[in-house]
């Protein structure tokens, strides 16, 4: 297994850490740890790409594997901003939805030989929902910080929506039943 794919792995393993960390009351700085966990794991996510594009070790496992990790990581880290009513769930009903639509997609893609790769707007959205994580995950108490997390909540909701859009607006052969 190479470097990257080794990457990718520690990525999805840091998942249960980093929920126990956030979840778990009475851990001493336990949502500091997390923030820190939820960072690492994140910044592995280019890390790993990079080194699997610039070293020539772009695999199969890593094609299925590295944005599997990713979806993962940030669902779980949604799904606890629910669970601590810091999020509406409709919100992230339509966040995680959209990432199930554009799974299901590239899917639809590949058995037509097409591969999509990720949009300069999926990249923003990508970079927004890390950002309120991140943001959510240390919930200061503080006002202006609360204004600063439903900035990035509403843009990352609206960026989710519009590369949802842009996705199936550019690619709208693929669901077409002519081959």
């Amino acid at each position: 297994m190479n470097l990257p794919n080794k990457i990718t792995i520690a990525r999805a393993c840091m998942i249960p850490v980093f929920l126990i960390f956030f979840l778990v009351p009475g851990i001493t700085g336990g949502k500091y740890i997390a923030g820190v966990i939820f960072i690492v794991a994140s910044l592995s996510d280019a890390l790993d790409g990079y080194l699997a594009r610039k070293n020539n070790l772009v695999t199969n496992f890593g094609k299925f594997a590295d944005p599997l990790a990713d979806k993962l990581l940030v669902s779980a880290a949604l799904i606890c901003f629910v669970e601590l009513g810091l999020v509406p769930a409709w919100i992230i009903i339509v966040i995680i939805s959209r990432e199930f639509i554009i799974s299901g997609f590239r899917l639809v893609a590949s058995d037509n030989g097409v591969v999509i790769a990720a949009s300069y707007i999926a990249k923003f959205k990508t970079t927004a929902q890390m950002i309120m994580a991140v943001l959510l995950i240390f919930h200061f108490d503080n006002p202006v910080y609360h204004v600063l997390e439903q900035i990035f909540i509403y843009l990352s909701l609206v960026l989710t929506v519009v590369s949802l859009i842009d996705y199936m607006y550019k690619n709208r052969k693929v669901l077409s039943d002519k081959k």
